[in-house]
Formats: structure tokens, sequence, C-alpha cells
């Protein structure tokens, strides 16, 4: 029950991370957002670690962290960012949930293995999804969406961080309320979300912890609808469905979750 609960938290807390950049991310520019992001979330990291009396060896590791940190942070959240200037909460949360399926792609050209006829309709199926998401998106937003969706879609496949604010400086004059959206993207959605998601790998293992995948697009609709008065169209609810639907495919959640049924 513990773990349940954990796992609707995380979710509820990464389908968060979307309001609160799209709330900042024109204020501040992407640059700036994600290197204030990503600077709350490691002090929140650094202070448990200190209470927890956890050793980082940095120095010792730094080639594999800052390959990491590239790949695994800044570019994703940099390209979100950008992409949160235009679209929606529920577009950018629907979006990150193709992760899984860009892993998969990702995952067969690097070690040359064929993908199975479930990875293959799980990817079919997602795909179908992000075009609905896509087309029907496009028309209500205009042109000016396509090269952000675009942008969405290469940061949920690919993830890093470029020390550019001094060539994206702040655009407006910088609130209470976009700090207090800023620190609560970093501290809580990035620092503490991070620190539950590998309590749960510990707990549940990797695959059962990536079944937050599913939970995410749902919270990033209800954010945004119920703090930002977005809409919630056809076009969300089907993509969504399809997306995670394909999701579960590819990460072979689907094949688990019938046999338990069938157990």
């Amino acid at each position: 029950m513990i773990n349940i609960l954990s796992l609707f938290t995380l979710a509820a807390l990464w389908g968060g991370s979307f309001l609160f950049v799209r709330i900042a991310a024109n204020p501040l520019g992407p640059a700036v957002l994600i290197e204030t992001r990503v600077a709350f979330a490691a002090l929140t990291l650094l202070v448990v670690s200190f209470f927890l009396k956890k050793s980082l060896y940095f120095m010792s590791n730094i080639k594999h962290f800052l390959i990491l940190g590239l790949f695994n942070s800044a570019l994703p959240f940099l390209l979100f960012a950008y992409s949160a200037q235009i679209l929606n909460v529920s577009t950018l949360a629907i979006l990150n949930s193709t992760a899984p399926i860009w892993g998969a792609i990702i995952g067969a050209v690097w070690t040359r293995t064929w993908l199975t006829k479930e990875v293959v309709f799980g990817l079919v199926l997602g795909m179908i999804g992000v075009s609905v998401l896509v087309g029907w998106e496009a028309i209500n937003v205009g042109d000016e969406a396509i090269i952000p969706m675009i942008a969405a879609l290469m940061g949920a496949s690919v993830i890093l961080v470029l020390p550019l604010v001094p060539f994206i400086p702040v655009r407006e004059t910088i609130s209470s309320d976009i700090m207090l959206s800023v620190f609560a993207l970093g501290a809580v959605c990035t620092g503490l979300a991070y620190l539950l998601y590998f309590r749960l790998i510990k707990d549940l293992g990797a695959s059962s912890a990536l079944s937050v995948t599913f939970l995410i697009p749902a919270f990033g609709i209800l954010w945004g609808y119920l703090f930002l008065g977005e809409t919630v169209g056809m076009n969300a609810i089907i993509g969504t469905i399809l997306v995670v639907a394909g999701t579960m495919f590819v990460t072979g959640f689907s094949s688990k979750f019938i046999s338990k049924k069938r157990i």
C-alpha cells in the first residue's frame, strides 16, 4: 500500500513539474529556468546526503557524472522548458511519456537487436498517439507549435544541460510566484522526486517503478486544468490512451500484467 501511494505521489510530482515549467519558462527563459531548477535540486540532494552521511564520490567518478548529467538532465530539461513557452501542460506531460518508446528504438539500434512483435506493436500505438496529439494540437495553436513539439519529443528521447544562461537572459522581473514555482520545480519535483523514484526502484524493481510513466500524463492534464484553466480536448484523451498503451507494450508491462491475471 505504501509503495502504491509512493507511486502516485511520484506521478503527481513529476506531472506537476510541467505545470511549474509552464509558469516560469516565459518570464525566465529556458536556460535560466533550467540552471535554477538543477541548482535547487542539487542543493536539496546535497542536504539530504549530508544528513544521511552519504559520500558522493564525485571527483573519482566525474566523467560518469558529467555524461549522466548531460544526457539524463540537461538537454531534456532545456528542450521541455523551450517547448513550455508555447505548449500547454497536458501536451508536455503526454509527450514526456513517450520516453520508453524512444528508449526501445535507441536501444535496438545501439545493440543491433531485433524488436519483438509486442514492442513493434507498442511503438506503432505510441506513434499513432503522438500523431493524434500533434496533429490536432497543431491546428489549435498554429504553426508556431511545430518546433516546440519536436523539441519536446527530442527531450523525451535524449537528455542534456547546456550553459546558455549568458546568451538567454531573464526576460521579465522575477516575482515571488515565479520563484516559488522554480523552487518547487527544483527542490520538490526534481530533487525529492528522484529520491522517491530510486526508493521505488529499490523496493519494487526498475520495471515496476517505470510504471509511473503511465500515470504522469493524467496528473499533467489534471494540474493544467485545475491551476491554469487549460481545456482537455479529445485529442489529449485519445493521445494519452494510445501513448500509455504503446508504452506498456514496449516496456513489457502489459504481458506481465496479463500473466499475473492468469495466475
